[in-house]
This record gives structure tokens, C-alpha cells and sequence, in this order.
């Protein structure tokens, strides 16, 4: 049986993942707030994400949510959820200019959807995943 944190961290990774395969589809819905661009009157994507890669990170997502429910690579679980819980923190402090908590950008529309819910939703996530890998207590 799974722990609270494990089934909400897997729901979470379901719904990013497929957010991410509906972009990837060629979705465009919230597309436009979901990258960060730079600032002034004319604001330029600092990347622009592939089909691909989207799908990429989709299928992470989902593989992320199988680790946290201990049905892909159950015998890593425990090493893989705190490696997940690092990846989520890192990208919640961010790359101190355009992304996380640290960014300087903050004036952007991605930048206030990154401080009201991406960021905040991405430390959530890593407390989550080190709850679900036992570091603070039982699992």
C-alpha cells in the first residue's frame, strides 16, 4: 500500500505528464506561460521546447509517477524518489535568472506563474518525494 505522499506525487506527475503530451500533441493551451521570455515591450522565448522534448519530459513525468507507486524499478524506489526530490528542489530555487524562487526575471507572465505556482509546486513536489522515500519516518 502506498503512502499519501506517493499517490499524491504520482497524481501530480500523471497530470504535468499529461500537460506535457497534449503540447507535445501540438496543444497550445497555457503554452505561452509556460516558457520563460525575456523582458521589456518585446519579450522573446529564452527557449522554444520541440515536440520531442516535450514528450521527453512527459514520459519522465510518467515514469516518475510508476517509481513513486513502486511499480517501475521497485527495488530503486527509495534512491530514485530522493534523486526526484532533488530535481524538484533544484528547479524550484532555479537558475537564478529566468526560472525559481532566485529568479531576477520576475516581471514576465512566466515569471509570475512561476513564483504564484511553478516554483512553489515544485518544492512541494520534492517534499513529497522525500516523504514517500521514508526520510521522515515510516513510509
Amino acid at each position: 500500500m502506498e503512502s499519501a505522499a506517493t499517490l499524491a506525487l504520482a497524481v501530480h506527475l500523471i497530470v504535468i505528464g499529461a500537460v506535457h503530451f497534449y503540447w507535445a500533441a501540438g496543444g497550445t493551451r497555457g503554452n505561452d506561460l509556460a516558457v520563460p521570455s525575456t523582458p521589456g515591450t518585446n519579450p522573446q522565448p529564452v527557449f522554444t521546447p520541440g515536440r520531442g522534448g516535450t514528450a521527453a519530459v512527459g514520459v519522465l513525468l510518467f515514469a516518475g509517477a510508476a517509481v513513486a507507486t513502486g511499480h517501475l524499478l521497485p527495488g530503486s524506489r527509495t534512491t530514485l524518489l530522493r534523486l526526484m526530490a532533488a530535481v524538484f528542489a533544484l528547479r524550484a530555487v532555479g537558475e537564478f535568472r529566468y526560472v525559481g524562487f532566485l529568479k531576477r526575471v520576475k516581471h514576465t507572465p512566466f515569471a509570475v506563474w512561476d513564483s504564484r505556482l511553478f516554483s512553489p509546486l515544485c518544492g512541494v513536489l520534492s517534499l513529497l518525494a522525500l516523504a514517500g522515500s521514508g526520510l521522515f519516518g515510516a513510509r
